[in-house]
């Protein structure tokens, strides 16, 4: 065989690696660190009562790779609700995460707040929050602990604001279980969330799914698609109550992940997401196989 058939057989097995390559890079999942592991750059804090970005009495705190609520510098709770906001908002994606509560429940925070935390998806920014505001309007995965006694799942959603449809039915109920186990002690759990826009969420516990609900929205906080009432006012909001009310029956399709400080210590680490709305012309560069919402102006050729 002469050097000009090695060199062409050489450039056909390049050609081909490369093709194999591109074609398998496409494929791939590029999941993202929400959480850099060393600080909380990427983060805003709102705290019920204070300033945006004022960490009160360092509620969050990064130790050990994790991101940690904990009140060591607290002698009593006094409704200082806390919410840590990642600096940018998504659509359609998945989420993943490890959590773990510890130690005792704040002085000072209700009963229902024993081992009780969450993530708040879809949720309204840090900056819009008001100053007494202390949840916002979202779709919370609730995280539970148990409590060494009965049942209590987790990965549960509740719904500050909102409501979602379950079997074609808004359920205004506030907060509805999943089927989850009930996690005792310090343990950690994993948590998956598939999100689709406005369109579905899906929450999975341990790699069981566990609960599954459509087309949440927002309501003003009316108990009722025909109700007068709301229960705003329950969760701080009262500058903004005329606003929220207007917007009733609008579902959510995207918005901001937001880490609970709820009064019981609790640590999150792992926390990455995959996006899936991007490029899906196959001939951009930048196109991926699974990605579910189409972004033509983020190609790339």
């Amino acid at each position: 065989m002469s050097n000009k058939h090695i060199i062409f057989i050489g450039i056909i097995i390049s050609i081909v690696a490369c093709n194999q390559k591109t074609k398998s890079n496409i494929h791939t999942e590029e999941w993202i660190s929400l959480f850099n592991g060393t600080d909380l750059n990427d983060w805003d804090i709102k705290i019920s009562g204070y300033e945006l970005n004022h960490n009160y009495k360092e509620t969050f705190i990064v130790q050990d790779s994790m991101i940690r609520v904990q009140y060591d510098n607290y002698e009593t709770f006094d409704n200082s609700f806390g919410h840590l906001y990642y600096k940018t908002p998504f659509s359609y994606y998945k989420l993943s995460f490890d959590y773990r509560f510890t130690g005792e429940q704040l002085q000072g925070g209700v009963h229902w707040n024993i081992r009780n935390s969450g993530v708040m998806l879809h949720s309204q920014s840090a900056m819009s929050n008001e100053l007494n505001q202390d949840f916002p309007v979202s779709i919370e995965l609730q995280t539970l602990g148990g409590l060494n006694k009965g049942k209590r799942t987790t990965a549960n959603v509740c719904t500050p604001g909102t409501a979602v449809e379950i079997d074609g039915i808004v359920d205004y109920t506030h907060c509805i279980n999943s089927t989850s186990e009930t996690y005792h002690g310090d343990q950690w759990v994993h948590i998956d969330a598939i999100i689709m826009g406005g369109e579905y969420m899906e929450f999975k516990v341990n790699g069981d799914m566990v609960l599954r609900f459509e087309k949440p929205q927002i309501t003003g906080g009316k108990y009722s698609a025909e109700s007068k009432e709301t229960n705003l006012g329950n969760f701080g909001i009262e500058r903004d109550l005329d606003y929220w009310l207007s917007k009733a029956g609008t579902i959510l399709t995207n918005g901001y992940i937001a880490l609970q400080a709820e009064s019981h210590p609790i640590d999150f680490k792992n926390i990455k997401l995959l996006n899936l709305c991007g490029c899906m012309d196959p001939k951009a560069t930048n196109y991926k196989s699974y990605y579910i919402k189409n972004l033509p102006k983020a190609c790339t050729y």
